[in-house]
């Protein structure tokens, strides 16, 4: 009678150890790439915060700038309202006539 068994034309346990390892390279590039992305995420995160704080501080110029302005009293300053409203007329801006 004929023999069962199946050779197989390499040794088990060496080709056991040789996927173990692949294995364990993939986690470890998996494990890496994971970290990378976290610290770019941290990276990206604390830039939008500091970009968010110094368009705060140059909005909160801008408002001064334009306090400033609106309290300005033109009547104190030399200006004097006009006297007579004038409006001119002007030509038909297209280029259907």
């Amino acid at each position: 009678m004929r023999s069962l068994q199946f050779n197989f034309p390499f040794r088990a346990l060496p080709f056991c150890y040789a996927v173990i390892g692949v294995l364990l390279l993939c986690y470890l590039a998996t494990v890496a790439m994971v970290m990378s992305y976290a610290a770019l995420t941290i990276e990206f995160t604390q830039s939008v915060r500091n970009d968010t704080s110094v368009v705060a501080l140059l909005e909160k110029q801008y408002l001064a700038e334009v306090a400033g302005i609106t309290s300005v009293d033109y009547g104190r300053e030399g200006y004097a309202k006009p006297q007579v409203k004038l409006f001119v007329r002007a030509k038909s801006g297209t280029a259907l006539k």
